[in-house]
């Protein structure tokens, strides 16, 4: 038996961010400064939240217990990773442990971590990979909004990233017809929005490309 597990929900492309109905009382997590987090807010719409903005780059198990214990008396309805890989990481690992679930929404993008059940997190100072079924999004939300105002060459480096790991999940021995699929697709529509100048479209291709690593 062969088995692909992806989230449950997935809403991606234009305006996802704002068409997205976001439960009451969510918990956001980040890694942004109020300017930032504050302006990518507004665009969700979400009205009723509670924000921890202290998570650090590299997080460690001490930034998950942190939540934990900040926020576990505060019942809040859902956890939301809102940022790049660190602020994703936390809520993996924070939500089950809060029995909570969990929307992940990049604002970067390159390796599909929104997609994926991988975490990276500091133990004793050292950086672990984790792969528990148990951190898989509930809901991931992708949307091209965010490529606005991100410097040329750290686009240049995500999408290397991304057809990398397209290629990489493709070539892949554990790998099935489903994600090879997956794969192939995600380079072809990278190659395209790079040769046909199409970068709302480099989003779209790292979350194919996490669906089939």
């Amino acid at each position: 038996m062969q088995t692909v597990r992806i989230p449950k929900v997935i809403n991606f492309g234009e305006n996802a961010l704002g068409e997205t109905e976001y439960p009451k009382n969510a918990l956001i997590v980040t890694t942004v400064p109020p300017e930032l987090s504050d302006k990518w807010i507004a665009r969700m719409g979400i009205q009723d939240y509670m924000l921890y903005d202290q998570v650090k780059p590299e997080p460690s198990i001490d930034d998950v217990n942190a939540v934990i214990s900040q926020f576990k008396d505060k019942d809040p309805s859902v956890l939301i990773g809102l940022g790049g890989g660190s602020s994703m990481d936390v809520v993996k690992y924070a939500a089950p442990e809060m029995k909570k679930d969990k929307i992940l929404i990049p604002t970067t993008f390159g390796t599909g971590a929104e997609m994926t059940t991988y975490c990276v997190l500091k133990f004793d100072g050292k950086k672990k990979l984790l792969r528990e079924d148990r951190f898989l999004a509930d809901m991931a939300v992708v949307d091209s909004y965010f490529m606005d105002g991100t410097p040329e060459q750290v686009i240049k480096n995500s999408v290397c990233d991304a057809c990398a790991q397209a290629t990489e999940g493709y070539d892949s021995k554990l790998g099935n017809d489903l994600t090879r699929t997956l794969c192939k697709q995600a380079f072809e529509i990278l190659y395209d929005a790079i040769m046909n100048d199409k970068p709302e479209n480099y989003p779209y291709g790292s979350m194919l490309s996490g669906m089939g690593f």
